[in-house]
């Protein structure tokens, strides 16, 4: 028997949310779901590949990262596999619609360069607040079947 107080809710609530909204975000982008990833550790966060690149950095890969504290940035990878490199935060909300994100990296994409040096800003709420927002774009069918597949 699991008693119902357990994190086990929380994280398949956040894990059925989150790869709803990254899904969303990705298709926005015109990237598809297997450029994204979810880890929910301590922050949660999210992964997705971009097919973009630089004009100033011709040779990296792009990409956008998601966590519960700062939500979206944009960064570079690196060649010696350390993490990320963030060049611009797109701040504002936690969750913003996909449209705001796309219209966020189109905006990098186009100059070539983030408008302003990367500051993270705390944009941290209530977590009860950030499951509800992220259940918005919940898909059930699909994690019942990757459910299914892993466990």
């Amino acid at each position: 028997m699991i008693p119902l107080l357990t994190g086990i809710d929380r994280d398949h609530g956040l894990w059925c949310g989150l790869t709803g909204y990254l899904a969303a975000v990705s298709a926005a982008l015109g990237a598809g779901e297997e450029s994204c990833t979810v880890d929910l550790g301590t922050p949660v966060s999210g992964y997705v590949a971009l097919d973009v690149r630089l004009r100033g950095h011709p040779g990296r890969d792009m990409a956008l990262l998601w966590d519960e504290r700062h939500g979206w940035a944009f960064a570079m990878e690196t060649h010696s596999g350390e993490d990320l490199l963030v060049l611009a935060y797109l701040g504002g909300e936690l969750v913003p619609a996909p449209s705001r994100v796309r219209r966020f990296v189109a905006g990098i994409h186009s100059t070539g360069r983030p408008g302003s040096a990367p500051v993270p800003v705390d944009l941290r709420g209530d977590p009860g607040e950030l499951a509800a927002r992220l259940l918005r774009y919940r898909r059930d069918e699909w994690s019942a079947s990757f459910l299914s597949r892993t466990g």
